[in-house]
């Protein structure tokens, strides 16, 4: 384990890297003014063979800063089109089904974060509906900012320099970024807080609007509509629970809100394109995609 100070030093400037099987992850605390809108962040580094891997719905926005090697395809699985094409940085959408990538091998040096997705609203300025189930170059969304990064990221001196230069770049944007609505703020934290487990009707009673009107405030600024959300959070809950084994299916499907086994296996299925087992089985190359 390995250690680089950024700016200002301190404990909470203290960058950790870790080596492990050629992969190298390196990660910083949070900024506290990034807290509220970051969930987490890690940058990792290898030199990979071409490997293919699949995304499953994670319930926040992924932006993945490339400083090597782009990915060689994104597609959306059970959605038309062919894909990406060759793409470096992306931001990922909001989803509710699995997309699949594939990545050319070479040398791989990647900075990812994943906002909550009122995060990402204020930091990317732009409708969440737009970028639903899309993954998207980050200077179609950021313009020249996005490649300024990118070249900055790249120069930097070692991993605390470009974490300094990341946050930074992020407080600007964050600070000037639209405001999300209170009453969405409310009902994503309802959510999140029960994992997908509270009725429509009842967040809608909670912030004072008519379910219709929650519906279209709550898909504008968080890219799904607050039942998907639902589903997606209580996915990700029982895809934790199985990870950590043994595998109880039934008491994870009683667990996490889900009728019965064979409801949690179709909405693995669903959002997945896994059963349970398979969700259980994967290896995780790096975090949030699945080796199968």
């Amino acid at each position: 384990m390995g250690r680089e100070v950024g700016r200002g030093g301190g404990p909470d400037r203290e960058v950790a890297l870790s080596d492990a099987d050629g992969l190298r992850r390196v990660t910083r605390p949070l900024h506290p003014a990034l807290r509220p809108y970051l969930c987490g962040r890690i940058g990792y580094s290898h030199l990979a063979p071409p490997y293919q891997v699949r995304m499953v719905p994670t319930g926040h926005v992924v932006v993945a800063v490339s400083l090597a090697e782009p990915f060689s395809q994104i597609r959306r699985l059970g959605m038309p089109g062919s894909g990406t094409g060759r793409i470096g940085s992306v931001v990922v959408g909001m989803e509710d089904r699995p997309a699949w990538c594939a990545h050319p091998g070479g040398r791989q040096e990647v900075i990812r974060l994943e906002f909550t997705p009122l995060g990402a609203y204020r930091l990317l300025a732009l409708p969440m509906r737009e970028l639903t189930n899309r993954v998207v170059g980050l200077d179609d969304v950021l313009g020249a900012e996005a490649r300024v990064l990118v070249e900055r990221l790249a120069a930097a001196s070692s991993w605390a320099a470009r974490f300094d230069v990341l946050d930074g770049m992020l407080l600007a944007r964050l600070r000037r970024g639209p405001e999300p609505a209170p009453e969405v703020g409310h009902a994503w934290r309802l959510l999140t807080g029960s994992a997908g487990a509270v009725s429509i009707t009842r967040l809608a009673d909670e912030v004072g609007w008519s379910r219709s009107y929650l519906v279209r405030r709550f898909t504008e600024q968080v890219g799904l509509t607050p039942k998907t959300s639902a589903r997606v959070l209580r996915f990700r809950r029982a895809a934790q629970l199985l990870a950590c084994g043994p595998v109880d299916l039934a008491g994870i499907a009683a667990g996490c809100g889900f009728y019965d086994q064979a409801h949690l296996t179709r909405e693995f299925r669903a959002l997945a394109g896994l059963t349970p087992g398979q969700v259980a089985s994967a290896t995780r190359p790096v975090d949030e995609a699945l080796a199968l």
